[in-house]
């Protein structure tokens, strides 16, 4: 069984991550997103549900693509955050960090038993 290929695409405000990405696809990814990243002058949603793996280099990739943003006064929300990533962002403190990312005390988070 092979891997997806790392991708990332702009459709309208939407940034699209899909495909298994690992250290040695991050730095070309990270390029690509932060291409489309200055080409828009938008406040992009930035769709991680297409994505096959929760690695720590994605965090990174993410947070550079949130400091270029922030840097031309965008704004990115993350959205389709996988249980795994969202877990790897708290474990790491970052997912106040993130927009879009679920906190530890978020409703969707606390244990209803």
């Amino acid at each position: 069984m092979t891997s997806a290929e790392a991708m990332v695409r702009l459709d309208n405000d939407t940034l699209t991550v899909s495909g298994h990405i690992d250290p040695l696809t991050v730095v070309a990814l990270r390029k690509e997103g932060e291409a489309l990243i200055l080409g828009s002058k938008a406040d992009l949603v930035v769709d991680l549900s297409a994505m096959g793996t929760a690695h720590s280099v994605v965090l990174s990739l993410l947070l550079c693509w949130q400091r270029l943003a922030r840097g031309r006064s965008q704004n990115l929300r993350f959205t389709g955050v996988s249980e795994r990533l969202g877990s790897l962002a708290a474990l790491s403190g970052l997912d106040e960090q993130l927009p879009g990312f679920p906190s530890p005390d978020s409703p969707e988070n606390r244990d209803h038993s």
